[in-house]
């Protein structure tokens, strides 16, 4: 009997595949409608709406992903600007007006008056928004003559990435810590739930700070600024024999001029290191022939009286 069971089972599942066979065949017999053999041609003018709103997507669907990989993206700006100006102590303040207008600010600002031996200058750290710093740069360009510019871009994508996730992971613990403090029964429970608290707290604050800082950093650009004198402007680099003769001799009497304004500032010491010297040779001399008569005093040979 047990051996008769499996064949029956089958039996029973081939019938029951014959009669969904049978079934589907009956079903057949109702009237089908039959697909056409090709496409279906578009009704007119919807063809033409077809092909507008596939190029649209196409056009618009690769943009917005590029513009939404852009905006994602954390980016510190850098630049460094040398400009010639007639009077650097009204062109920072002007510098300043730019950075200010921009909505940014100025973080540190130098000034040098001129004098004999030194011509003005004046230096300044901007921070302009990231997205008008390049019109910020053309602006700063006005102000005189451009000596150099330079600008670099840093991605930090990861790093503020990294800050926010440990933020948000550091977060959801101190406030599981929070609530645990407040279900505590014991004072070693208490103690070591506060303990905890006040380390991933601290943790949480200075990796905040962090954040922070480097949002700024992104948000607006940090552009220094010198602003110098024709007379203070670097030289232009020499491009051909002439050039390189005429920029060697400036070199040579600028530092011939710079030797003599050393020399001028030792000479007072030198000699104020030779008189020094005279008079302690003087005095180790004079010392010294004070004692010889008195040595050779001492040192005189004794006559013993003879034997009587």
């Amino acid at each position: 009997m047990r051996r008769l069971a499996p064949a029956a089972a089958a039996a029973a599942i081939t019938a029951l595949l014959l009669s969904g066979c049978s079934m589907g065949a009956h079903d057949s017999t109702a009237p089908m409608v039959e697909a056409p053999a090709g496409p279906v041609a578009p009704q007119p003018g919807e063809a033409q709406d077809q092909a507008a709103d596939q190029s649209a997507e196409s056009a618009t669907s690769p943009a917005s992903g590029a513009d939404a990989d852009a905006a994602d993206r954390s980016v510190i700006t850098t630049g460094w600007a040398s400009v010639t100006v007639d009077d650097p102590i009204a062109a920072a303040e002007d510098a300043a007006t730019i950075a200010e207008d921009a909505g940014g600010r100025v973080d540190n600002r130098s000034e040098s008056p001129g004098t004999d031996a030194q011509p003005p200058s004046a230096s300044l750290t901007l921070r302009v928004p990231s997205d008008v710093v390049d019109d910020v740069v053309d602006e700063l360009r006005t102000l005189g003559t451009v000596n150099s510019v330079s600008m670099n871009a840093s991605d930090v994508t990861q790093q503020r990435q990294d800050l926010d996730g440990r933020i948000e992971a550091l977060t959801v613990s101190v406030d599981r810590l929070t609530q645990l403090l407040a279900t505590a029964t014991t004072v070693t429970d208490l103690i070591a739930i506060e303990s905890e608290l006040t380390t991933r707290q601290a943790e949480l604050d200075s990796l905040t700070q962090q954040r922070d800082s480097l949002v700024d950093q992104v948000d607006y650009a940090t552009i220094g600024l010198e602003l110098v004198t024709a007379a203070a402007a670097p030289d232009p680099r020499p491009d051909d024999f002439w050039s390189g003769i005429v920029v060697g001799w400036n070199a040579l009497v600028g530092f011939a001029a710079w030797l003599g304004v050393a020399i001028g500032v030792a000479l007072p010491w030198l000699l104020a290191a030779l008189v020094t010297g005279a008079v302690v040779i003087l005095i180790v001399v004079l010392t010294t022939r004070r004692r010889r008569p008195a040595d050779h005093t001492t040192a005189a040979p004794r006559h013993d009286s003879p034997e009587a």
